[in-house]
């Protein structure tokens, strides 16, 4: 298990806050929200976003074989439409990597980090 990841871990058990807690899935469950005119689906060299124009959006860590995403389970939860849950339910995959950009990018939310170019996934 990745250093960072057992440091994200350690915090969200110390705080009894599962927020930091990351949930694996198939990197197809992406899929849904490409092509759809109501979504925006960008990533960059190891995370990724899905944007729902005028609604919510969630973002994800990129394994490095970019078989599988991976959220935050506050995205999962507080984030996430109910029936867009289901959704990614039906995509839980075990771990296959971790971006460990994407956990620096939670533990420290706001700080700048220089992770290639937007582009369209």
């Amino acid at each position: 298990m990745s250093d960072l990841l057992k440091v994200a871990y350690r915090r969200a058990l110390q705080a009894a806050d599962p927020s930091l807690v990351q949930l694996w899935f198939d990197a197809a469950v992406i899929d849904r929200y490409r092509g759809d005119a109501g979504f925006q689906v960008i990533r960059t060299n190891s995370a990724g976003r899905v944007r729902k124009q005028g609604g919510w959006y969630i973002d994800c860590g990129i394994a490095p074989d970019e078989a599988t995403v991976h959220v935050s389970w506050q995205a999962i939860s507080a984030v996430l439409p109910e029936d867009d849950r289901a959704h990614w339910a039906m995509h839980a995959a075990q771990p296959s990597g971790v971006s460990e950009n994407f956990i620096r990018m939670q533990i420290s939310p706001g700080s700048c980090f220089d992770d290639g170019d937007v582009r369209a996934w």
